[in-house]
């Protein structure tokens, strides 16, 4: 943490790593949202705007609008697991704006892509827990020293927020128990 106990150091890098670690969960689900919307793109524009963000793009309008326009995506969707998909997307383009600020709050930017795409595999199974609890797993696994580590910088994450909520407690839960480093 820096001087003010309010504010959270945060590289360019740090946000890169998590912009990719949100990227990799929503590509997880993008075909769940892909079949109930098949001449939709928007999803997908803004997973392909989040890593190419983390790839060395810039942080700026184009990279708002494709997370505004999957947000509206899910608007127009069939099934509440489609729906949640592309909250998934939407919130990958979104996660490269995480905010330096020592609040709950913001670890949704940080786990938001993992909790949606593990929503959306529960729904596509009849809403099985099992798998949302598979999906969590990987999503764990698939976090890198640097993620555990911007996440560790923030208070763990706040209550509520339905079962999607839950799935980010979960998650947060998962990645502060691994041994650094690892």
């Amino acid at each position: 943490m820096t001087e003010d106990a309010g504010e959270i150091d945060l590289s360019k890098r740090d946000l890169r790593e998590v912009a990719a670690f949100a990227a990799a969960c929503a590509e997880t689900v993008l075909h769940v949202f892909e079949a109930d919307r098949p001449d939709d793109a928007r999803p997908r524009e803004a997973v392909v705007a989040a890593w190419e963000f983390a790839r060395g793009g810039e942080r700026g309008k184009a990279l708002r609008d494709t997370a505004s326009a999957a947000l509206k995506a899910a608007r127009s969707t069939g099934t509440v697991a489609a729906r949640e998909a592309a909250w998934s997307a939407m919130s990958a383009a979104g996660s490269a704006y995480l905010h330096p600020l020592a609040k709950p709050t913001q670890v949704k930017h940080i786990l938001g892509a993992g909790a949606y795409a593990a929503r959306a595999a529960e729904l596509v199974a009849g809403d099985d827990r099992a798998v949302g609890a598979e999906s969590i797993e990987r999503t764990v696994r698939r976090a890198t020293p640097v993620v555990v580590d911007v996440l560790r910088r923030f208070p763990a994450a706040p209550g509520g927020g339905g079962r999607v909520g839950e799935l980010i407690r979960v998650l947060d839960a998962g990645l502060r128990a691994l041994t650094p480093g690892t």
